[in-house]
């Protein structure tokens, strides 16, 4: 599985971009990639936090019968989040400074989510 190097890419492609990550819907990161820019940042206690939010939209959403979640971002002061579904266990998710391309970045997400779900 070589998650580190779809990882990588997907920060190397966006402006701004910090952070990317694997992540089981347990809060268990599979694999990230972080620049050292972003050592300040606790991403994988964050992303802990953004699992337990996605499993209740996730939730929501099922209850709601308004179809299946794929994407979903929190944007704060300083960071800018987007997270793409990749099977009912696992998700990317991307971290970007406030500044950064949050449209490339969900585009980058989104063409590498497939590449990424096929090695899982």
């Amino acid at each position: 599985m070589a998650f580190r190097t779809h990882l990588e890419a997907v920060v190397n492609q966006v402006d701004g971009a910090l952070a990317c990550s694997v992540m089981g819907f347990d809060g268990i990161s599979v694999d990230t990639f972080q620049k050292d820019e972003a050592t300040e940042l606790d991403v994988s206690g964050t992303w802990v936090e953004y699992a337990n939010l996605l499993t209740q939209l996730k939730n929501a959403a099922e209850s709601l019968k308004t179809g299946t979640v794929t994407e979903v971002s929190v944007n704060s002061d300083k960071v800018l989040t987007v997270m793409r579904l990749l099977t009912p266990e696992y998700f990317l998710v991307l971290a970007l400074r406030a500044d950064g391309n949050f449209g490339k970045g969900r585009y980058v997400l989104r063409v590498t989510a497939p590449q990424v779900k096929a090695e899982l």
